[in-house]
């Protein structure tokens, strides 16, 4: 006899902003155990000095955690001149030290090189695994990290504000896997100094910003399971930016089923008119999301079934 899975089947998005200090998947159990939660995860850690989105997900909003993680996101961080850490954040050991504060029209100079796809060195305090070890835990072992360069995008990079000769604050949008705090420092490095992160807040994730979001402490001021329920959003939310498909009821039970449906009619081509060989997109009735499909040569496969 199988046991019972524990919680509620709860489905759909919950932006929550995050707090400096705790980790990130402290944050999401936290957020569980307030919902009574079977399943949640996360849309892209944060560390735990940094502030800002995280996106819970929920139940078969977690079937589309993938898509948010590939999806652009938008920060703000602060660059302490002069001083290069460890950790390349405020809560690491001073490694390094200059006494030259670059002007501001020297920053600017050295940003182009950091736009657009380029060679980054992750944080020898990372997640990243080597030799099936995560990064940080070697680090914390003063054992020798070798991450190598990975390509990453950077597409917007410009300064906000100097409040001071050690302080440059900045606002960034990049793609996947992109490191704030190794950013930080190659931009301080390139500037002729050193430097590192000392705050730092994710302002968008995806389709999800700052208007969407909830602090902890609201949340946990809401004392019916209820109507925190209503600050959810829906699974499709995370999906805004792809292409949907209008399928009928006949053509959802297929794909729910695991089968691929042809659109090779001529009254299919209107519905795929709009999509390229290989697009992933979301298949939706008129009531609701069905599944995230591969549109290749005239037909849709499912990807991921979403059983709403």
């Amino acid at each position: 006899m199988s046991r019972r899975r524990r919680g509620r089947p709860v489905n759909g998005w919950l932006v929550v902003d995050k707090p400096s200090g705790p980790t990130s998947t402290a944050v999401v159990n936290k957020v569980r155990w307030l919902f009574d939660a079977r399943k949640a995860g996360h849309g892209g850690t944060l560390d735990p000095m940094a502030t800002g989105l995280l996106p819970i997900a929920f139940g078969e909003a977690t079937k589309t955690v993938a898509h948010i993680m590939d999806s652009s996101k938008s920060y703000c961080f602060t660059l302490r001149w002069g001083i290069e850490t460890d950790t390349d954040d405020a809560e690491g050991k001073a490694m390094k030290e200059s006494d030259f504060r670059p002007e501001t029209a020297e920053i600017e100079r050295v940003l182009s090189r950091f736009i657009g796809t380029i060679d980054q060195t992750p944080p020898r305090y990372s997640a990243i695994k080597v030799d099936g070890k995560r990064a940080y835990d070697l680090a914390r072992a003063d054992q020798i990290v070798e991450l190598k360069p990975r390509k990453i995008k950077i597409n917007d990079l410009r300064i906000l504000e100097s409040p001071d000769a050690d302080h440059t604050v900045f606002a960034v949008n990049s793609g996947k896997g992109a490191y704030m705090r190794a950013l930080a420092r190659d931009i301080a490095r390139a500037a002729g100094t050193f430097g590192h992160v000392s705050a730092l807040r994710r302002t968008t994730v995806g389709p999800f910003d700052e208007k969407d979001a909830i602090s902890l402490d609201e949340l946990e001021s809401i004392s019916q399971i209820a109507a925190r329920d209503e600050k959810l959003l829906s699974v499709e939310t995370a999906l805004d930016d792809i292409p949907a498909l209008a399928v009928t009821e006949s053509e959802a039970a297929r794909l729910k089923n695991g089968q691929a449906i042809a659109l090779l009619r001529k009254v299919d081509l209107q519905r795929i008119a709009e999509f390229d060989d290989g697009d992933t997109v979301l298949a939706k009735t008129r009531t609701k999301p069905v599944a995230l499909v591969r549109y290749q040569a005239g037909e849709v496969k499912p990807i991921r079934v979403l059983n709403l």
